[in-house]
């Protein structure tokens, strides 16, 4: 084979007769060399793109061979993204490059750590529910943490969550008291569907079980009798559904049902039997404690009268001994005594 030491050699040799000749066989063998490069590159590429490229263009999803070649240096799997834009292409669903799903855009998802294929399963599904979701909206509850897939789901078919959650709380029914003081144990079961506006940042399951748990309380805690609960369960769900308890919240409450209603104590009944008894045991230490002042006033005049008595005994005992000392002194005479004074 001729290398260009060789022409270039044959040429001053030859005094640059053939020059034009060595040269072109410079550019064929460039030529050469460069499709021959081109032609190993492109097996290459065919080799690892082609099937999903020609693939994806059967399927008129608008991937580029290049782009494909791009999805391997950014790390990207170009499966996941061929499929994607297959079934949205499909579908039905616009993937305009511009305002579309497009290729740039479910590369962009992927890259954040998003999961492209439930986004796309999520569209598809609004899509022919006639629900008006978006790829931007969809991305964005998908990277917020959210099921995509699963809202979607609950807003075509309703669920229901039981008020209160046993796996939760531990707890299967709900305690309120009406104003008669009769204890009232419900179950309630709520009807919600995902509201997809307020998905991201709004509220979860936790926070409209709390809030239905505590209209219901609210409801039964201002009837006058819990015989009014009883006879009309439904007045607490029209209560509760009046005060807009899903604001703010990532569900709709579509319903409230009362699945069961058992009559518990009579708390206000056993309070006051309980302050019955602890009045009783108030007044018992009160009279007891009049009691023992009593006695102790009593043994108080008991003891002021022995001291009196012993006090009359030292008086009395005073008394023979004064008489001794005016005798002493002059100041009471004897009979006698008296007499012959009253001669002189």
């Amino acid at each position: 084979m001729l290398n260009l030491s060789t022409i270039l050699l044959a040429q001053g040799e030859n005094g640059g007769q053939f020059s034009n000749v060595g040269w072109e066989w410079v550019v064929a063998i460039g030529l050469a060399i460069f499709a021959i490069f081109f032609v190993f590159v492109a097996l290459i590429v065919i080799a690892a793109y082609g099937k999903l490229w020609f693939q994806a263009y059967m399927s008129s999803a608008d991937i580029s061979i290049l782009s494909l070649i791009g999805m391997g240096f950014r790390q990207v799997n170009p499966r996941i993204i061929v499929t994607a834009k297959i079934m949205a292409a499909q579908a039905g669903l616009d993937i305009n490059r511009r305002t579309g799903i497009s290729t740039s855009r479910l590369e962009a998802h992927f890259l954040a750590g998003g999961n492209v294929m439930s986004v796309i399963h999520a569209i598809i599904a609004a899509h022919r529910a006639g629900i008006d979701l978006d790829f931007d909206r969809a991305a964005a509850i998908d990277l917020a943490g959210r099921d995509v897939m699963d809202a979607v789901r609950t807003s075509v078919i309703p669920k229901v969550i039981d008020c209160p959650d046993p796996r939760r709380s531990g707890k299967t029914t709900l305690s309120a008291i009406a104003k008669n003081g009769v204890e009232l144990k419900i179950r309630a079961r709520v009807t919600v569907r995902t509201n997809l506006e307020q998905l991201i940042g709004g509220a979860t399951e936790e926070t409209v079980i709390a809030r239905v748990g505590e209209g219901i309380i609210t409801s039964i805690g201002s009837s006058d009798t819990h015989l009014e609960v009883l006879e009309n369960p439904d007045r607490i769900s029209r209560a509760v559904l009046e005060r807009g308890l899903d604001a703010h919240t990532a569900f709709e409450i579509v319903s409230i049902d009362i699945a069961d209603i058992d009559v518990g104590e009579n708390i206000g009944a056993r309070l006051q039997a309980d302050q019955a008894e602890a009045d009783t045991r108030v007044a018992r230490a009160q009279a007891e404690q009049r009691r023992a002042e009593a006695i102790a006033a009593e043994q108080e005049m008991k003891a002021k009268t022995a001291e009196n008595r012993a006090l009359l005994v030292l008086a009395e005992a005073e008394v023979p001994r004064a008489v001794a000392d005016a005798f002493r002194d002059g100041h009471i005479y004897s009979a006698g005594e008296s007499h012959e004074s009253g001669k002189a």
